[in-house]
């Protein structure tokens, strides 16, 4: 794998870990889980996120990475959907898919 493929992956990575991050905290704040370990992973994939969020910054132009971040409301919207059970309406789908949109214009 070349430098700019392991950008790109780096930087889907971040997007998913940050993605996880506020999952697990929305996890943390359950009252029925009552656990500081799903705190702690929360943690730890915010930490991470912001780490290799840096380094990436190292390889790709600010101006790309930045609005490419914008993959993390699609990685939330899915886990919600999924995991947590959430009703997702069509205003917050738009929403996603808008913000999406606007990031690949100004990455292309």
């Amino acid at each position: 794998m070349g430098a700019v493929t392991i950008s790109w992956v780096l930087l889907l990575s971040c997007t998913l870990l940050g993605a996880f991050g506020g999952f697990f905290f929305k996890r943390a704040s359950d009252p029925l889980v009552k656990t500081y370990r799903a705190l702690i992973i929360g943690l730890a994939c915010y930490g991470s996120a912001a780490l290799i969020n840096i380094y990436v910054l190292t390889l790709l132009p600010y101006s790309i990475v930045f609005p490419l971040t914008a993959i993390t409301y699609v990685w939330t919207l899915l886990l919600s959907y999924y995991f947590l059970k959430e009703h997702i309406k069509l205003r917050q789908t738009i929403g996603v898919g808008l913000l999406v949109a606007g990031a690949a214009c100004l990455v292309l």
